[in-house]
């Protein structure tokens, strides 16, 4: 069937479990808001995070997440930087730099303030702002706007 240039086609990620993508997609809906599951069968689990749509798949212990993949999130505030940092690390996550973490599913996250890439496009403050973020963990708004 040919593609109508007037449909747009559904696109949204399938992410792997080891047999708790319920577990998951609740973990990951107790932290965004609004979210929700929208359909649970034993094997896959669709839901989602501010309205966008996600599966999760129990598909076995064949295969793991690394960080060739991850979701940024942008945030406007320190506080949503915090509380989505606290969230994802919940229960075992790890952090790692410049806004990355691994949440105990081992999904990698980058969270990550939309002030950012206004500073990195100031020819001036570029320099300033990627060295003071490489040095960050988590990121600090305003730490970035003193650089």
């Amino acid at each position: 069937m040919a593609n109508d240039n007037n449909m747009i086609q559904p696109i949204y990620p399938c992410l792997w479990f080891d047999g708790n993508a319920k577990e998951a997609a609740t973990f990951y809906c107790s932290i965004f808001k609004p979210s929700k599951i929208t359909a649970d069968t034993p094997m896959v689990v669709k839901f989602e995070l501010n309205g966008k749509p996600f599966m999760g798949l129990n598909g076995g212990p064949y295969f793991t997440f690394n960080e060739a993949v991850s979701f940024v999130v942008e945030c406007e505030t320190q506080e949503e930087i915090d509380t989505l940092w606290e969230g994802l690390l919940a229960g075992g996550g790890k952090e790692s730099q410049c806004g990355w973490l691994k949440d105990k599913y081992g999904v990698s996250w980058q969270i990550v303030p939309t002030i950012l890439s206004k500073l990195m496009q100031d020819p001036e403050k570029a320099p300033k702002v990627m060295k003071a973020f490489m040095a960050m963990v988590k990121f600090d708004i305003q730490k970035l706007l003193d650089a």
